[in-house]
């Protein structure tokens, strides 16, 4: 399976930009909720589909293929949109996101329905063990490929990440990066006024992983930070990317009503025309 092909980072950010701005629309024309979390990882995903994933579109199955878990599940809005553009479906299915008896709507469905997805999530806390078996499967079978998996902070609340944290570095599964989208917000309040998060990277490191801290938004740092992790041979690498909840738009931006507020004709259209203004 060929590496996929490097972008500039022009073309990534003009690539981001367009996601953005789609899903914007799509959660204001579907009400569909989870925006500002959709809008914190357009970067992260944007570097991973376009620069870092080994994965052919038009063979979404293809055994030796990258798999990549969005642990994070009700980011599914902008993940579909990713995979759309990426060429995994056409994107006018993106038409009937939300409407009764479609696949697309807050959270991924199981594989089979909708190409390029590997798991269903929403669950949180389940996708990061999930990525991890598969790892560990493809180290059994000889497969040369790696699996990732995207979680939110507030995910980090959850028991299971932390036993698959430890599982993961007892049996060195050097082929599996974990990515926190650590926008700092879960549904109802800040992430480090529930629960004692801080030092999140050092608490994976004492897990027993390789751990870095980033920009979550510098497309030039993601792509460092996932290279160096693709170096790691021992141990299991997490990204602790920090975001902005809402990115992109300047009255969405850290404001944790956009986690379940979707757009009204008003505020889409100011949305879209800051975006519009985006000098690149």
């Amino acid at each position: 399976m060929a590496t996929t092909a490097p972008e500039s980072t022009a073309a990534l950010n003009r690539i981001a930009l367009t996601i953005r701005r789609r899903t914007i629309e799509t959660s204001a024309r579907a009400r569909i909720p989870h925006l500002g979390s959709c809008l914190s990882c357009v970067e992260l995903l944007t570097t991973l589909y376009w620069q870092e994933l080994r994965i052919d579109p038009q063979e979404p199955e293809a055994p030796n293929r990258d798999r990549f878990v969005l642990s994070k599940g009700h980011g599914a809005p902008v993940l579909f949109q990713v995979l759309a553009e990426r060429g995994f479906f056409e994107i006018e299915r993106l038409a009937e996101f939300g409407k009764p008896g479609s696949v697309f709507h807050e959270h991924p469905p199981k594989p089979g329905y909708i190409p390029g997805v590997e798991a269903a999530t929403g669950s949180l806390g389940h996708g990061l063990p999930m990525a991890i078996g598969m790892a560990i499967a493809q180290r059994i079978q000889g497969i040369d490929s790696r699996c990732y998996a995207l979680l939110s902070d507030g995910e980090c609340n959850e028991g299971s990440i932390w036993e698959a944290a430890m599982l993961a570095a007892g049996q060195h599964v050097h082929n599996l990066t974990a990515i926190v989208d650590y926008n700092k917000w879960q549904a109802t309040d800040r992430s480090q006024e529930v629960m004692a998060l801080e030092p999140l990277a050092a608490k994976w490191e004492a897990f027993g992983w390789y751990a870095q801290e980033i920009d979550g938004h510098d497309l030039a740092a993601i792509g460092q930070a996932l290279a160096a992790a693709r170096t790691e041979t021992s141990k299991p690498s997490v990204i602790v990317a920090h975001t902005i909840k809402g990115k992109g738009v300047s009255f969405m931006e850290d404001d944790n009503n956009w986690h379940y507020r979707t757009p009204n004709p008003d505020e889409l259209a100011a949305a879209l025309a800051e975006l519009q203004e985006v000098q690149l």
